[in-house]
């Protein structure tokens, strides 16, 4: 089905033992198609990781729902079969460093009946990975590559990704991005990516969600946020006024000397309209990038 989830999350929470203010996950809603690249975007401490845990059944939510597959993730036996038919990769990467690249791939695959001989070969060849070399040898961008192999080669029907490209250079941050797209289109995957790298995720996702202070402030189709957000700037003589707008979809007001921004969700042109009756010397309206809405969203929660 078109419309069918393989995330979906609702009022989740997640609350820490310690002082006030732990809340990890506050209330947090995403719906995330099945076979689509799903960015999960935040800064560090936003609630990714946590998000992360629940889904695979690694730490029980305080409050809300959580499904997988539309299986409950706090639920035993549903996790279990989550995890089967998951992939993931964490921001550590952790593998067995005594063992080999081959020896880690055959211990693996010996837990997954479904497992791919064809891509075990495909990305040996492709990532270019020393069969006979230990892990603890690996350079953090080749131990990243093994990571995904052992991922992708699971038949996972899921990959969740921990910042995946954390601490890579950039022709190996292209290379896992490409491979990434290049999987999705040929087995129909859903990826769920979570990162802090703005353009890594505007690169290759198709659906996203912003997350700040365990809330998702921002989620949608990527094309879709691109064609809705606007920033509207006016300058005028003298300081900008002090301004309230009415119409619905301004997310964010910065008055500066004489400049007015406006950040809108939507009713671009009501916006436009309305800010008329302020009288300004110029009004000029222009797209936004995920970057722009991240920053400025992010700053708006502040």
């Amino acid at each position: 089905m078109a419309d069918a989830l393989a995330i979906e999350t609702s009022a989740l929470r997640k609350t820490y033992d310690g002082p006030p203010g732990m809340d990890a996950l506050r209330g947090l809603d995403l719906r995330v198609p099945a076979g689509s690249i799903f960015g999960f975007l935040g800064r560090y401490g936003a609630g990714k990781t946590t998000t992360i845990k629940v889904l695979l059944g690694m730490t029980r939510p305080t409050s809300g729902r959580a499904q997988v597959f539309g299986l409950p993730c706090d639920a035993s036996d549903a996790s279990v079969s989550i995890r089967r038919r998951s992939g993931f990769v964490s921001d550590e990467k952790e593998l067995y460093g005594s063992l080999t690249v081959e020896e880690m791939i055959g211990f693996t695959a010996g837990f997954f009946p479904r497992w791919r001989k064809d891509l075990e070969q495909r990305y040996l060849r492709s990532f270019d990975l020393p069969a006979d070399r230990k892990v603890k040898a690996l350079s953090r961008g080749t131990r990243t590559k093994l990571a995904l192999l052992l991922a992708f080669c699971r038949g996972a029907e899921l990959l969740v990704l921990d910042e995946p490209t954390s601490g890579l250079d950039p022709a190996m941050t292209e290379e896992v991005l490409q491979t990434l797209v290049s999987h999705v289109a040929q087995g129909g995957t859903t990826v769920f990516f979570s990162s802090h790298q703005i353009a890594d995720v505007e690169q290759i996702a198709d659906q996203v969600a912003i997350v700040d202070r365990g809330q998702a402030i921002v989620a949608g189709g990527l094309d879709d946020l691109r064609d809705q957000y606007r920033r509207v700037q006016m300058v005028f003589d003298a300081d900008a006024p002090e301004a309230a707008f009415r119409t619905a979809g301004v997310k964010r007001v910065v008055r500066k000397g004489r400049t007015l921004t406006i950040l809108t969700s939507g009713n671009a042109d009501a916006i436009v309209s309305e800010a008329g009756a302020l009288s300004p010397r110029s009004i000029d309206v222009n797209h936004v990038s995920l970057k722009e809405i991240f920053l400025e969203t992010v700053a708006a929660e502040d």
